[in-house]
């Protein structure tokens, strides 16, 4: 495993630097993991979803890799800003299902932030994503630690190393970050 990340890390690495063609090395490389991390993140979502995992993974790489200037720190970096962008596709496959439909035909359901995302219930992504753009208006390292964790299933130690700042700081904005999406959820659900 630890022969696979120095190959990640050099092809991420000449990605940064500019060379496009690495892409083309890093896919195969990676595909597996961003296969799981996509099945994950649609176990969450309706069923009878039209998106696949194979078309998630597909998609959040062709948005990533080519057009983005992005300075690599890893294969935890990489894997954090996948699931970012498998996010974004999701939440925009959702407002375009639902536009012009005052509610679009949401469904509300329960929510539990400790559960792990492969684990715990559906949920409503529209009602989610705009929970973690507030959040991240008022605190933009606990919204960012809420993304990796939840949607990217970064570990507190990775997590840490993603945003380059220490696990017990990661573990306070996790904690910060869970009791107030909960809040928000629940006060939503009441409305």
């Amino acid at each position: 495993m630890a022969d696979a990340n120095r190959e990640v890390t050099r092809i991420l690495e000449r990605l940064s630097a500019g060379e496009r063609s690495a892409a083309d090395e890093l896919m195969p490389l990676l595909y597996d993991e961003l296969r799981t991390l996509a099945a994950r993140i649609m176990a969450r979502e309706r069923a009878g979803h039209t998106l696949q995992p194979t078309a998630l993974v597909h998609e959040a790489f062709l948005r990533l890799v080519p057009d983005q200037d992005i300075e690599w720190k890893g294969r935890a970096h990489f894997a954090a800003l996948a699931a970012r962008t498998m996010r974004r596709v999701l939440v925009n496959h959702a407002r375009d299902r639902t536009a012009g439909k005052r509610g679009g035909g949401w469904r509300r359901v329960t929510f539990d932030v400790d559960a792990s995302i492969q684990d715990g219930p559906e949920y409503d992504l529209l009602a989610l994503e705009e929970a973690l753009e507030r959040i991240a208006e008022m605190n933009d390292l606990s919204g960012r630690v809420l993304e990796l964790r939840f949607f990217g299933g970064l570990t507190i130690p990775e997590t840490a190393h993603v945003l380059s700042v220490s696990t017990s700081t990661v573990e306070s904005h996790w904690a910060l970050a869970r009791a107030w999406l909960s809040r928000e959820l629940s006060d939503r659900d009441e409305s």
